[in-house]
């Protein structure tokens, strides 16, 4: 068979266990052969100089959340890359405002307190000050909190005396509202917000895809499908132009859209079902903690602040939870971070019948002990961790957990040696969705502060991109067709603009995808080689 691209004069990562090419064939949407001998081009053959290039299997983004990442690029950008003092909180909020009709909200996201030269959250008052005359909400990174002003509290119905719901905090000092909102809580202010239209969320899907082509991905989750809009998501989605291949995990708490979709027939994708290639609803996910930087993660031992977190439910509901939607078919993905939360969760899914070809997952799964790890082996329950909370957050966790639970966190190497797949993701919004930032400090270990953390659950950089592609692709049931590069796979591929494989680690932070294809099919070409 005649290629249709055939790239040639590069090296070609074909996996963990394939070693390395010097060129690939794609035809048909498939890789049809390795090697880039110009004997497998024809006069309609595009062929690509890679020029010393790396081309590797299309990235997987295992664990983010799609749409609100694409309607995030219409708030207020608050990241502690670009915002570190409070005054530059208060600045980005009031320049939003101004152009802002009044009485319309002005949205933030992505704030870390503990990054913050006042090193807590910004207070009710402050946000009054600067913007009077619009409800705000700004959503820490973590995305587990948020800190609303008095126009918004008042539209949430929240006063002094509102209790807190079931697995919620609205946090009090000494009787007065801080307008800080925590886990189940956030929902009051979500509720008084108005949702966004069909329209708006198609367009938030096909940008947030785009981004990710940008950067090598031709695989996506959205993790939490349901929580922005409703039953209307499922529309957006038909609606928009999907870019990337995407595993949807419906919202499984009581307030998501999992029982609504089932009442309303929608099915869960089961391997070996039909071919929907582009939207497969696969998964249904439950919270039982929060975060771990901020102190709601749940853990048997307490923070060094005080506290051990918060659980989501309780044990009896959650265990009424999973074994509901592990009876419905669904894939469990449950979010859960500390030891006490993984506990809860991995209890649960053991009592409703967990089995390897279930493919249940642990998401984050960050302070996980020897005995949960064996437990979950057995049970073939995956791990779907994010290393770059370590570089991002790892000097948090340092500060509120101490070092002994803090090096050991998001145990990449072990995971690996004891036979698990642990899929790198990177949970954005909550934190950078650019893979390089990832791959550097799976193999590193290092904080955006320079600090090793853990030098023992380092990846060399060919696990690391195994991690970011096969075993992705592997939690989602499509390991059989995309995260090599072997003929037959799906001519999903990433050519990045230096060889990374090589490089010395410094270098990964300033990689750059050249050209992205799915199916063989161009959805990046950085510098317009593809024509």
């Amino acid at each position: 068979m005649q290629a249709e691209i055939l790239f040639t004069n590069g090296k070609v990562f074909r996996g963990l266990a394939g070693g390395i090419a010097d060129g690939v064939a794609v035809a048909g949407g498939k890789v049809v052969a390795l090697g880039g001998s110009r004997e497998l081009a024809g006069p309609d053959t595009k062929v690509v100089d890679l020029g010393g290039r790396l081309l590797i299997p299309a990235f997987n983004e295992a664990h983010m959340h799609l749409l609100p990442f694409g309607l995030g690029l219409r708030q207020v950008r608050l990241r502690a890359e670009e915002v570190r003092s409070l005054d530059e909180v208060l600045t980005r909020l009031r320049e939003a405002a101004a152009r802002t009709p009044k009485g319309q909200w002005v949205l933030g996201t992505g704030y870390d307190h503990t990054a913050l030269d006042i090193n807590r959250h910004p207070d009710v008052a402050e946000l009054d000050a600067a913007v009077p005359d619009h409800p705000v909400f700004i959503t820490r990174t973590c995305g587990h909190m948020g800190v609303a002003n008095s126009a918004a509290l008042r539209l949430a119905g929240i006063g002094h005396n509102t209790p807190d719901p079931e697995g919620g905090v609205i946090v009090r000092e000494k009787g007065r509202l801080t307008g800080l909102i925590q886990e189940r809580a956030m929902g009051l202010v979500k509720h008084a917000m108005p949702a966004p239209d069909e329209a708006v969320m198609a367009e938030a899907i096909e940008a947030a895809g785009q981004h990710l082509a940008s950067l090598g991905f031709a695989s996506a989750t959205d993790m939490n499908v349901g929580m922005s809009g409703g039953m209307a998501e499922l529309a957006a989605y038909r609606r928009a132009r999907v870019v990337q291949r995407m595993w949807m995990v419906l919202a499984g708490n009581p307030e998501g859209i999992a029982a609504e979709a089932w009442e309303s027939g929608l099915r869960p994708w089961l391997p070996g079902g039909d071919a929907e290639e582009m939207l497969r609803y696969g998964a249904v996910k439950v919270f039982a903690d929060g975060s771990a930087g901020g102190l709601t993660a749940a853990f048997f031992d307490p923070y060094l602040p005080g506290g051990t977190g918060v659980f989501t439910f309780p044990d009896a509901k959650m265990r009424d939870l999973l074994s509901r939607y592990h009876g419905q078919g669904w894939q469990l993905d449950i979010h859960a971070i500390g030891d006490a939360a993984i506990e809860q969760v991995l209890s649960a899914m053991e009592e409703a019948g967990a089995t390897p070809e279930r493919r249940h997952r642990v998401e984050h799964c960050g302070f996980v002990t020897r005995d949960q790890r064996r437990r979950m082996k057995a049970r073939g329950i995956l791990p779907v961790p994010q290393p770059v909370f370590m570089r991002e957050f790892g000097e948090t966790y340092l500060k509120v957990l101490g070092p002994e639970r803090a090096l050991r966190a998001y145990p990449m190497k072990t995971w690996m040696e004891e036979g698990q797949h642990p899929s790198a993701s990177s949970d954005s919004p909550v934190s950078n969705v650019d893979p390089f930032g990832n791959l550097h400090v799976m193999v590193t270990r290092e904080t955006a502060q320079g600090r090793v953390m853990g030098p023992e659950e380092r990846l060399t950089i060919e696990e690391a991109l195994h991690a970011y592609s096969w075993c992705g692709a592997y939690s989602t049931f499509a390991e059989g067709s995309r995260g090599t590069l072997e003929p037959g796979m799906d001519a999903d591929i990433a050519v990045l603009d230096r060889d990374i494989l090589v490089a010395d680690p410094a270098e990964i932070l300033a990689a750059r995808c050249d050209l992205t294809l799915r199916g063989g099919a161009v959805i990046h070409d950085r510098h317009g080689e593809m024509g």
